[in-house]
Protein backbone atom coordinates (compact mmCIF):
# COMPACT_ATOMS: atom_id res chain seq x y z
CA UNK A 1 0.00 0.00 0.00
CA UNK A 2 3.16 1.97 0.98
CA UNK A 3 4.40 2.06 -2.58
CA UNK A 4 1.23 2.73 -4.43
CA UNK A 5 1.92 5.93 -7.01
CA UNK A 6 -0.48 7.94 -4.98
CA UNK A 7 1.23 7.63 -1.47
CA UNK A 8 4.56 8.00 -3.53
CA UNK A 9 2.97 11.38 -4.78
CA UNK A 10 1.87 12.26 -1.20
CA UNK A 11 5.31 11.73 0.11
CA UNK A 12 7.07 14.08 -2.58
CA UNK A 13 4.46 16.83 -1.77
CA UNK A 14 5.63 16.68 2.18
CA UNK A 15 9.14 16.45 1.43
CA UNK A 16 8.95 20.00 -0.66
CA UNK A 17 7.10 21.39 1.90
CA UNK A 18 9.18 20.35 4.83
CA UNK A 19 12.42 21.85 2.72
CA UNK A 20 10.81 24.69 1.71
CA UNK A 21 10.46 25.55 6.24
CA UNK A 22 13.82 24.73 6.44
CA UNK A 23 14.89 26.43 4.17
CA UNK A 24 12.73 29.34 4.95
CA UNK A 25 13.86 29.50 9.05
CA UNK A 26 17.54 30.90 7.92
CA UNK A 27 16.21 33.37 5.96
CA UNK A 28 16.97 37.00 6.74
CA UNK A 29 15.55 40.60 6.51
CA UNK A 30 17.63 43.36 4.92
CA UNK A 31 14.86 46.11 4.97
CA UNK A 32 14.83 48.55 7.76
CA UNK A 33 12.77 48.58 10.60
CA UNK A 34 10.35 51.25 11.14
CA UNK A 35 10.57 54.25 13.84
CA UNK A 36 7.57 56.29 13.83
CA UNK A 37 9.56 60.33 12.85
CA UNK A 38 10.06 62.79 15.65
CA UNK A 39 7.82 65.64 15.45
CA UNK A 40 7.91 68.67 18.11
CA UNK A 41 4.08 68.39 19.12
CA UNK A 42 2.94 71.14 21.81
CA UNK A 43 2.13 70.60 25.29
CA UNK A 44 -1.04 72.56 24.56
CA UNK A 45 -2.85 73.62 21.69
CA UNK A 46 -3.40 77.49 20.86
CA UNK A 47 -6.93 79.25 21.23
CA UNK A 48 -8.30 82.77 20.42
CA UNK A 49 -5.70 85.38 20.82
CA UNK A 50 -2.71 83.28 21.45
CA UNK A 51 -4.20 82.24 24.53
CA UNK A 52 -3.09 77.90 25.04
CA UNK A 53 -6.12 75.68 25.88
CA UNK A 54 -4.85 73.30 28.72
CA UNK A 55 -6.32 70.12 27.69
CA UNK A 56 -6.95 66.95 29.81
CA UNK A 57 -4.70 64.00 28.75
CA UNK A 58 -7.86 61.90 29.43
CA UNK A 59 -10.96 63.75 27.90
CA UNK A 60 -11.51 65.14 24.55
CA UNK A 61 -14.78 66.12 22.51
CA UNK A 62 -12.76 64.06 19.77
CA UNK A 63 -12.55 60.39 21.29
CA UNK A 64 -16.50 60.96 21.95
CA UNK A 65 -19.40 59.04 19.58
CA UNK A 66 -20.94 61.46 17.53
CA UNK A 67 -24.52 60.56 18.77
CA UNK A 68 -22.80 62.25 21.54
CA UNK A 69 -22.57 65.32 20.51
CA UNK A 70 -24.78 65.91 17.92
CA UNK A 71 -28.43 65.13 19.65
CA UNK A 72 -31.03 66.07 17.47
CA UNK A 73 -33.36 63.09 16.28
CA UNK A 74 -33.61 64.38 13.42
CA UNK A 75 -30.49 65.20 12.15
CA UNK A 76 -29.27 61.63 14.23
CA UNK A 77 -31.45 60.13 11.17
CA UNK A 78 -29.84 61.72 8.60
CA UNK A 79 -26.17 60.76 9.60
CA UNK A 80 -27.57 56.58 10.15
CA UNK A 81 -29.09 57.08 6.68
CA UNK A 82 -26.06 58.81 5.29
CA UNK A 83 -23.32 56.41 7.14
CA UNK A 84 -25.58 53.16 5.28
CA UNK A 85 -26.15 55.08 2.14
CA UNK A 86 -23.40 57.15 0.89
CA UNK A 87 -21.78 56.18 -2.18
CA UNK A 88 -17.91 57.42 -0.91
CA UNK A 89 -18.25 55.23 1.93
CA UNK A 90 -19.43 52.23 -0.01
CA UNK A 91 -16.83 53.00 -2.70
CA UNK A 92 -14.00 53.01 0.74
CA UNK A 93 -15.42 49.74 1.72
CA UNK A 94 -14.61 48.45 -1.69
CA UNK A 95 -10.90 49.80 -2.37
CA UNK A 96 -10.49 47.78 1.61
CA UNK A 97 -11.63 45.16 -0.13
CA UNK A 98 -9.35 45.24 -3.08
CA UNK A 99 -6.01 45.73 -1.30
CA UNK A 100 -6.76 43.00 1.06
CA UNK A 101 -6.87 40.91 -2.07
CA UNK A 102 -3.76 42.81 -2.69
CA UNK A 103 -2.11 41.17 0.45
CA UNK A 104 -3.17 37.74 -0.20
CA UNK A 105 -1.42 38.38 -3.49
CA UNK A 106 1.48 39.78 -2.21
CA UNK A 107 1.96 36.97 0.88
CA UNK A 108 1.38 33.87 -1.73
CA UNK A 109 5.12 34.66 -3.37
CA UNK A 110 6.43 33.33 0.32
CA UNK A 111 5.00 29.99 -0.58
CA UNK A 112 5.80 26.85 -2.85
CA UNK A 113 3.44 26.56 -5.79
CA UNK A 114 2.23 22.82 -6.73
CA UNK A 115 0.17 22.10 -9.67
CA UNK A 116 -0.80 18.44 -10.82
CA UNK A 117 -1.92 17.49 -14.50
CA UNK A 118 -2.18 14.91 -16.92
CA UNK A 119 -2.64 14.07 -20.59
CA UNK A 120 -3.81 11.03 -22.44
CA UNK A 121 -3.98 10.25 -26.18
CA UNK A 122 -5.89 7.85 -28.11
CA UNK A 123 -5.77 7.19 -31.66
CA UNK A 124 -8.14 4.34 -33.42
CA UNK A 125 -6.34 3.85 -36.99
CA UNK A 126 -8.02 1.88 -39.43
CA UNK A 127 -6.09 -0.50 -40.54
CA UNK A 128 -3.72 -0.92 -43.38
CA UNK A 129 -3.83 -4.56 -44.49
CA UNK A 130 -1.05 -7.39 -44.74
CA UNK A 131 1.51 -4.86 -45.57
CA UNK A 132 0.54 -1.76 -42.95
CA UNK A 133 3.07 -0.82 -40.40
CA UNK A 134 0.51 0.44 -37.73
CA UNK A 135 -1.07 -1.05 -34.97
CA UNK A 136 -4.42 0.11 -33.92
CA UNK A 137 -5.26 1.40 -31.21
CA UNK A 138 -2.50 3.72 -29.90
CA UNK A 139 -2.43 4.79 -26.18
CA UNK A 140 -0.45 7.23 -24.15
CA UNK A 141 -0.78 8.23 -20.79
CA UNK A 142 0.76 10.48 -18.40
CA UNK A 143 0.35 12.10 -14.85
CA UNK A 144 2.64 14.65 -13.39
CA UNK A 145 3.23 16.98 -10.23
CA UNK A 146 4.69 20.03 -10.21
CA UNK A 147 6.65 21.97 -7.47
CA UNK A 148 8.68 25.01 -7.52
CA UNK A 149 9.42 27.73 -5.09
CA UNK A 150 12.26 30.82 -4.52
CA UNK A 151 13.17 30.79 -0.90
CA UNK A 152 12.80 34.35 0.82
CA UNK A 153 16.66 34.12 1.79
CA UNK A 154 16.97 38.09 2.27
CA UNK A 155 13.32 39.22 2.88
CA UNK A 156 11.92 40.20 -0.56
CA UNK A 157 8.78 38.57 -0.59
CA UNK A 158 8.29 39.55 2.92
CA UNK A 159 8.92 42.99 2.86
CA UNK A 160 6.19 43.16 -0.45
CA UNK A 161 3.71 41.43 1.71
CA UNK A 162 4.51 44.07 4.83
CA UNK A 163 4.26 47.16 2.59
CA UNK A 164 0.64 45.26 0.80
CA UNK A 165 -0.19 45.26 4.96
CA UNK A 166 0.81 48.82 5.34
CA UNK A 167 -1.26 49.75 2.45
CA UNK A 168 -4.27 48.08 3.92
CA UNK A 169 -4.14 49.68 7.05
CA UNK A 170 -3.69 53.21 5.06
CA UNK A 171 -7.51 52.33 2.59
CA UNK A 172 -8.29 51.40 6.34
CA UNK A 173 -7.81 55.10 7.92
CA UNK A 174 -8.89 56.19 4.64
CA UNK A 175 -12.45 54.72 4.95
CA UNK A 176 -12.34 56.30 8.54
CA UNK A 177 -11.58 59.73 6.94
CA UNK A 178 -14.22 59.33 5.04
CA UNK A 179 -17.08 58.71 7.39
CA UNK A 180 -15.48 61.65 9.75
CA UNK A 181 -16.08 63.23 6.64
CA UNK A 182 -19.29 62.67 5.78
CA UNK A 183 -20.95 63.17 9.19
CA UNK A 184 -18.96 66.68 8.97
CA UNK A 185 -20.64 67.41 5.46
CA UNK A 186 -24.66 66.21 6.75
CA UNK A 187 -24.26 68.27 9.93
CA UNK A 188 -23.21 71.43 8.14
CA UNK A 189 -25.74 70.93 5.22
CA UNK A 190 -28.29 70.65 8.26
CA UNK A 191 -27.30 73.85 9.82
CA UNK A 192 -27.34 75.86 6.68
CA UNK A 193 -30.57 74.50 5.95
CA UNK A 194 -32.15 75.23 9.17
CA UNK A 195 -30.44 78.77 8.74
CA UNK A 196 -32.10 79.09 5.04
CA UNK A 197 -35.15 77.96 7.08
CA UNK A 198 -34.86 80.83 9.58
CA UNK A 199 -34.34 83.54 6.82
CA UNK A 200 -36.89 82.98 4.75
CA UNK A 201 -39.12 82.87 8.01
CA UNK A 202 -37.36 86.46 8.85
CA UNK A 203 -38.50 87.89 5.03
CA UNK A 204 -41.94 86.64 5.72
CA UNK A 205 -42.28 88.54 8.54
CA UNK A 206 -40.54 91.14 7.03
CA UNK A 207 -42.59 91.34 3.73
CA UNK A 208 -46.02 91.77 5.83
CA UNK A 209 -45.26 94.38 7.56
CA UNK A 210 -43.96 96.18 4.80
CA UNK A 211 -46.87 95.10 2.67
CA UNK A 212 -48.61 97.24 5.77
CA UNK A 213 -46.67 99.90 5.01
CA UNK A 214 -47.80 100.06 1.28
CA UNK A 215 -51.06 100.23 2.51
CA UNK A 216 -50.36 102.84 4.84
CA UNK A 217 -48.64 105.20 2.75
CA UNK A 218 -51.03 104.43 -0.10
CA UNK A 219 -54.06 105.79 2.03
CA UNK A 220 -52.32 108.69 3.24
CA UNK A 221 -51.07 109.29 -0.37
CA UNK A 222 -54.93 109.43 -1.12
CA UNK A 223 -56.14 112.18 1.93
CA UNK A 224 -53.39 114.19 1.11
CA UNK A 225 -51.22 113.89 3.95
CA UNK A 226 -48.45 112.16 1.80
CA UNK A 227 -46.22 112.40 -1.44
CA UNK A 228 -46.95 110.03 -4.06
CA UNK A 229 -42.70 109.45 -3.64
CA UNK A 230 -43.71 107.62 0.15
CA UNK A 231 -45.94 105.08 -1.49
CA UNK A 232 -42.94 104.42 -4.05
CA UNK A 233 -40.81 104.08 -1.48
CA UNK A 234 -42.95 101.74 0.72
CA UNK A 235 -42.91 99.45 -2.69
CA UNK A 236 -39.42 99.67 -2.85
CA UNK A 237 -39.13 98.18 0.60
CA UNK A 238 -41.30 95.39 -0.48
CA UNK A 239 -40.00 94.53 -4.13
CA UNK A 240 -37.11 94.35 -2.39
CA UNK A 241 -38.12 91.52 0.19
CA UNK A 242 -40.38 89.57 -2.21
CA UNK A 243 -37.51 89.30 -4.74
CA UNK A 244 -35.50 87.61 -1.69
CA UNK A 245 -37.93 84.75 -1.11
CA UNK A 246 -37.62 83.62 -4.28
CA UNK A 247 -33.58 83.23 -4.18
CA UNK A 248 -33.71 81.63 -0.33
CA UNK A 249 -36.18 79.08 -1.43
CA UNK A 250 -33.48 78.31 -4.87
CA UNK A 251 -31.06 77.94 -2.21
CA UNK A 252 -33.03 75.69 0.44
CA UNK A 253 -34.13 73.30 -2.79
CA UNK A 254 -30.50 73.28 -3.22
CA UNK A 255 -29.34 71.95 -0.56
CA UNK A 256 -31.73 69.82 -0.08
CA UNK A 257 -30.36 67.91 -3.56
CA UNK A 258 -26.85 68.36 -2.22
CA UNK A 259 -28.29 66.41 1.32
CA UNK A 260 -29.90 64.03 -0.81
CA UNK A 261 -26.42 63.10 -2.69
CA UNK A 262 -24.61 62.78 1.15
CA UNK A 263 -27.79 60.15 1.54
CA UNK A 264 -27.01 58.35 -1.04
CA UNK A 265 -30.41 59.50 -2.21
CA UNK A 266 -32.14 60.79 -5.89
CA UNK A 267 -32.95 64.70 -5.17
CA UNK A 268 -35.54 65.36 -3.08
CA UNK A 269 -37.40 67.36 -0.21
CA UNK A 270 -35.69 66.32 2.87
CA UNK A 271 -37.32 66.75 6.58
CA UNK A 272 -35.43 69.80 8.01
CA UNK A 273 -37.58 71.29 11.13
CA UNK A 274 -35.54 70.92 14.35
CA UNK A 275 -35.79 73.73 16.00
CA UNK A 276 -32.75 73.47 18.18
CA UNK A 277 -30.54 73.53 15.11
CA UNK A 278 -28.91 77.06 15.41
CA UNK A 279 -28.32 76.49 19.46
CA UNK A 280 -25.01 77.78 20.46
CA UNK A 281 -22.50 75.21 21.31
CA UNK A 282 -21.15 75.14 24.84
CA UNK A 283 -18.59 77.61 25.62
CA UNK A 284 -15.75 75.09 26.78
CA UNK A 285 -15.36 72.14 24.95
CA UNK A 286 -12.41 69.73 26.32
CA UNK A 287 -9.95 69.00 23.62
CA UNK A 288 -7.65 66.74 25.39
CA UNK A 289 -3.49 66.96 24.45
CA UNK A 290 -2.08 67.62 20.82
CA UNK A 291 -0.31 64.40 20.94
CA UNK A 292 -3.51 62.39 21.45
CA UNK A 293 -4.27 63.63 17.26
CA UNK A 294 -1.82 61.36 16.00
CA UNK A 295 -3.47 58.15 17.34
CA UNK A 296 -7.09 59.49 16.71
CA UNK A 297 -6.84 61.87 13.46
CA UNK A 298 -7.57 59.57 10.27
CA UNK A 299 -5.28 61.66 7.79
CA UNK A 300 -1.96 61.24 10.06
CA UNK A 301 -3.24 57.57 10.54
CA UNK A 302 -3.30 56.98 6.80
CA UNK A 303 0.03 59.34 6.20
CA UNK A 304 1.61 57.59 9.07
CA UNK A 305 0.67 53.98 7.28
CA UNK A 306 1.76 55.47 4.26
CA UNK A 307 5.35 55.76 5.28
CA UNK A 308 5.63 52.59 6.75
CA UNK A 309 4.65 51.21 3.23
CA UNK A 310 7.41 53.38 1.40
CA UNK A 311 10.06 52.01 4.75
CA UNK A 312 8.72 48.32 3.71
CA UNK A 313 9.71 48.61 -0.06
CA UNK A 314 12.96 50.57 0.86
CA UNK A 315 13.78 46.47 1.56
CA UNK A 316 12.49 45.35 -1.27
CA UNK A 317 14.78 47.40 -3.51
CA UNK A 318 17.32 46.04 -1.18
CA UNK A 319 16.63 42.35 -1.38
CA UNK A 320 17.08 42.95 -4.67
CA UNK A 321 20.93 43.40 -4.51
CA UNK A 322 20.95 40.00 -3.26
CA UNK A 323 21.40 36.52 -5.18
CA UNK A 324 18.19 34.60 -5.25
CA UNK A 325 17.41 30.82 -5.17
CA UNK A 326 14.91 28.70 -7.47
CA UNK A 327 14.48 25.26 -6.86
CA UNK A 328 11.80 23.05 -8.70
CA UNK A 329 10.92 19.67 -8.70
CA UNK A 330 8.47 17.47 -11.10
CA UNK A 331 7.17 13.57 -10.33
CA UNK A 332 5.24 11.86 -12.99
CA UNK A 333 3.99 8.39 -14.40
CA UNK A 334 3.03 7.42 -17.26
CA UNK A 335 2.17 4.21 -19.74
CA UNK A 336 1.10 3.77 -23.23
CA UNK A 337 -2.17 1.95 -22.08
CA UNK A 338 -4.18 2.95 -18.42
CA UNK A 339 -2.80 0.02 -17.07
CA UNK A 340 0.58 0.62 -17.75
CA UNK A 341 0.43 4.45 -16.16
CA UNK A 342 0.27 3.64 -12.37
CA UNK A 343 2.89 0.67 -12.99
CA UNK A 344 5.57 0.04 -10.69
CA UNK A 345 8.44 1.58 -13.41
CA UNK A 346 6.35 4.17 -14.86
CA UNK A 347 7.63 6.76 -12.57
CA UNK A 348 9.89 9.85 -13.46
CA UNK A 349 11.71 12.24 -11.05
CA UNK A 350 13.55 15.46 -12.00
CA UNK A 351 14.95 18.23 -9.84
CA UNK A 352 16.36 21.41 -10.49
CA UNK A 353 17.91 24.10 -8.36
CA UNK A 354 19.16 27.30 -9.85
CA UNK A 355 21.27 30.41 -8.41
CA UNK A 356 21.15 33.97 -9.72
CA UNK A 357 23.11 37.21 -8.57
CA UNK A 358 22.54 40.45 -10.35
CA UNK A 359 26.24 41.92 -11.50
CA UNK A 360 25.15 44.19 -13.87
CA UNK A 361 21.67 46.10 -14.33
CA UNK A 362 22.75 49.37 -15.80
CA UNK A 363 22.40 51.27 -12.82
CA UNK A 364 18.44 49.98 -12.27
CA UNK A 365 18.96 48.54 -8.80
CA UNK A 366 20.66 51.44 -7.77
CA UNK A 367 18.05 53.62 -9.06
CA UNK A 368 15.37 51.79 -7.34
CA UNK A 369 17.01 51.61 -4.24
CA UNK A 370 17.07 55.68 -4.58
CA UNK A 371 13.93 56.09 -5.64
CA UNK A 372 12.46 53.76 -2.59
CA UNK A 373 14.58 55.79 -0.07
CA UNK A 374 13.67 59.04 -1.60
CA UNK A 375 9.97 58.51 -1.66
CA UNK A 376 10.03 56.97 2.19
CA UNK A 377 11.98 61.17 2.77
CA UNK A 378 8.61 62.01 1.27
CA UNK A 379 6.12 60.18 2.79
CA UNK A 380 8.38 61.42 6.07
CA UNK A 381 7.87 65.34 5.42
CA UNK A 382 3.98 64.53 4.01
CA UNK A 383 3.59 62.94 7.64
CA UNK A 384 4.88 65.35 9.49
CA UNK A 385 2.95 68.35 7.81
CA UNK A 386 -0.18 66.57 8.16
CA UNK A 387 0.05 67.02 11.70
CA UNK A 388 0.70 70.36 11.40
CA UNK A 389 -2.02 71.03 9.57
CA UNK A 390 -4.28 69.19 12.22
CA UNK A 391 -2.71 71.01 15.04
CA UNK A 392 -3.51 74.29 12.34
CA UNK A 393 -7.34 72.92 12.22
CA UNK A 394 -7.74 72.74 15.54
CA UNK A 395 -6.54 76.09 16.33
CA UNK A 396 -8.72 77.54 13.70
CA UNK A 397 -11.21 76.04 15.07
CA UNK A 398 -10.68 76.99 18.60
CA UNK A 399 -10.12 80.69 17.08
CA UNK A 400 -13.45 80.01 14.99
CA UNK A 401 -15.25 79.21 18.50
CA UNK A 402 -14.34 82.09 20.51
CA UNK A 403 -14.64 84.60 17.55
CA UNK A 404 -17.73 83.68 16.19
CA UNK A 405 -19.33 83.64 19.56
CA UNK A 406 -18.86 87.45 19.80
CA UNK A 407 -19.85 88.36 16.40
CA UNK A 408 -23.07 87.04 16.71
CA UNK A 409 -23.86 88.45 20.44
CA UNK A 410 -22.77 91.98 18.87
CA UNK A 411 -24.99 91.26 15.85
CA UNK A 412 -28.22 90.14 18.08
CA UNK A 413 -27.43 93.85 20.10
CA UNK A 414 -27.19 95.21 16.24
CA UNK A 415 -30.17 93.63 15.47
CA UNK A 416 -31.85 95.08 18.78
CA UNK A 417 -30.94 98.28 18.38
CA UNK A 418 -32.29 98.45 14.36
CA UNK A 419 -35.66 97.24 15.69
CA UNK A 420 -36.00 100.54 18.28
CA UNK A 421 -34.76 102.15 15.58
CA UNK A 422 -37.42 101.34 12.99
CA UNK A 423 -40.06 101.44 15.46
CA UNK A 424 -39.62 105.03 16.37
CA UNK A 425 -38.69 106.17 12.78
CA UNK A 426 -42.63 104.61 11.89
CA UNK A 427 -43.99 106.81 15.16
CA UNK A 428 -41.89 109.50 13.58
CA UNK A 429 -43.31 109.39 10.09
CA UNK A 430 -47.08 108.19 11.55
CA UNK A 431 -46.97 111.87 13.39
CA UNK A 432 -45.38 113.93 10.79
CA UNK A 433 -42.37 114.49 12.53
CA UNK A 434 -40.16 113.11 9.57
CA UNK A 435 -39.98 111.63 5.57
CA UNK A 436 -40.52 108.34 4.76
CA UNK A 437 -36.42 108.21 4.08
CA UNK A 438 -35.92 107.58 7.70
CA UNK A 439 -38.37 104.44 7.64
CA UNK A 440 -37.05 103.24 4.38
CA UNK A 441 -33.18 103.48 5.85
CA UNK A 442 -34.48 101.77 9.03
CA UNK A 443 -35.88 99.23 8.11
CA UNK A 444 -33.40 97.81 5.15
CA UNK A 445 -31.01 98.23 7.85
CA UNK A 446 -32.92 96.04 10.20
CA UNK A 447 -33.70 93.94 7.58
CA UNK A 448 -30.09 93.57 6.73
CA UNK A 449 -28.90 93.41 10.06
CA UNK A 450 -31.69 89.73 11.15
CA UNK A 451 -30.53 88.26 7.86
CA UNK A 452 -27.03 88.76 9.15
CA UNK A 453 -27.86 87.02 12.83
CA UNK A 454 -29.21 84.34 11.28
CA UNK A 455 -26.03 83.66 9.00
CA UNK A 456 -23.93 84.52 12.75
CA UNK A 457 -26.00 81.59 14.37
CA UNK A 458 -25.50 79.21 11.25
CA UNK A 459 -21.79 80.15 11.68
CA UNK A 460 -21.61 79.61 15.72
CA UNK A 461 -23.76 76.46 15.24
CA UNK A 462 -21.12 75.07 13.15
CA UNK A 463 -17.85 75.72 15.34
CA UNK A 464 -19.20 72.77 17.19
CA UNK A 465 -18.49 70.25 14.21
CA UNK A 466 -15.58 71.69 12.96
CA UNK A 467 -13.85 71.14 16.00
CA UNK A 468 -15.15 68.12 16.66
CA UNK A 469 -13.78 67.67 13.01
CA UNK A 470 -10.43 68.67 13.71
CA UNK A 471 -9.82 66.72 16.76
CA UNK A 472 -10.77 63.73 14.95
CA UNK A 473 -13.81 62.53 15.84
CA UNK A 474 -17.30 60.90 14.04
CA UNK A 475 -15.37 57.84 12.63
CA UNK A 476 -15.82 55.96 15.82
Amino acid sequence: MTNTPLAWLNRATSIIAIGSIAVASVGCNVGPKYKRPVYPAPPAFQGADGILVDGDSQTSIGDRQWTEVFREPELQGLIRTALANNYDVRIAAQRILEQQAQVQVARSQQFPTITAGGTGIGVDIPSLGSGGSFSSPIAEGLFALNASWTPDFWGLYRKQAEAARDQLLAQVWAQRAVRMTLIESVVTTYVQLRALDKQLEITKQTLKVRQDSVQLTTELERGGSAPLSDVRQAEQLLFTATSQIPQIEQQIQQQENTLSLLLGANPGPIAHTDPNALTPPPESLPTGLPSQLLERRPDIGQAEATLKAANANVGVARAQFFPQLSLSAAAGVGGDSFPTIFGSNSRTIAGLGQLAQPIFEGGKLHGQLKLSEATKQEMVLSYQKTIAGALRDVSNALVASNKQRAYREQQEKLVGSAQDATRLARLRYQGGATAYLEVLTTDSNLFAAQLNLAIAEQSEALTLVGLYSALGGGWQ
